[in-house]
């Protein structure tokens, strides 16, 4: 049996457009709902819900039989859990607040084997179908999806250097967590944020380096993706039941007499 290819990382080295999709139930039944839709990538994330291993494990299992690529955001830039992460088969990681080369570094050092890495060995994993995967160990680096996010000011200014660390897939930019660092907490889309979001973003794209976001507006996203960005997020699937949930209650007051 052989490793197959990963769609999400090649399509984002070939500059194709990639629409993702925010995953934060911590439900496998959610996730297959999801599965289904029709995107190209998700992001099933351990950062911001209750996700553990477990639940992770689950919804992987969900994505596994539909095309839609699932990446998986680890609660932090740790080796240990990236180890665990990778070995149940998470098809590439989005690494939380990396804030300067260093840690770019060891962000990709943690996904890769000895001596180009430090990801501990074992040879009956999820991820190499228990030891059936025969190409395995020579082909899962060239497969496996690495994206960085940059969430400060500080990361912004490190940025052409972070994403020219070796292995690096695709540049993330986290507006929320930006709009925190400029006084702006709770206002991601502010004129601000993006203001200093884009320019670095322009350097990037210059450089032929994939760059990526989530914002819950379908019509920036679109933007975005039409002005060079690669791979975005439009939407949370606990945002969209919020406020779907919400406009059908609203919408049936709103006929009551």
């Amino acid at each position: 049996m052989k490793l197959p290819v990963n769609p999400f990382t090649q399509a984002i080295k070939k500059g194709e457009k990639q629409i993702g999709l925010w995953v934060g139930y911590g439900n496998n039944f959610a996730a297959e709902i999801i599965a289904s839709a029709g995107y190209d990538w998700v992001v099933v994330d351990m950062e911001h819900s209750p996700n553990d291993y477990h639940s992770v494990l689950s919804q992987l299992q969900a994505f596994e039989a539909y095309p839609t690529t699932a990446l998986v955001r680890p609660d932090w830039n740790d080796t240990v859990k990236v180890k665990r992460l990778l070995d149940i088969g998470a098809n590439g990681l989005v690494f939380p607040m990396v804030q300067n080369v260093e840690e770019a570094k060891n962000a990709v050092a943690a996904t890769r084997y000895p001596p180009r890495g430090v990801r501990g060995v074992s040879g009956s994993t999820r991820a190499a179908k228990f030891g059936r995967i025969t190409d395995y160990f020579q082909r899962i680096e060239e497969e496996t999806t690495i994206i960085l996010q940059l969430e400060t000011i500080e990361a912004l200014n490190n940025a052409e250097e972070i994403a020219n660390v070796d292995g690096v897939h695709g540049v993330f930019f986290g507006p929320s967590d930006i709009a925190a660092d400029l006084g702006k907490i709770g206002k991601p889309m502010d004129q601000e944020v993006w203001n200093n979001i884009l320019p670095v973003a322009q350097k990037l794209m210059d450089k032929g380096i994939p760059v990526g976001t989530l914002v819950l507006d379908p019509a920036f996203a679109a933007k975005l993706l039409n002005d060079g960005f690669t791979f975005v997020a439009c939407g949370m699937d606990t945002a969209l039941l919020a406020r779907s949930s919400e406009a059908l209650l609203a919408s049936v007051k709103k006929d009551m007499k």
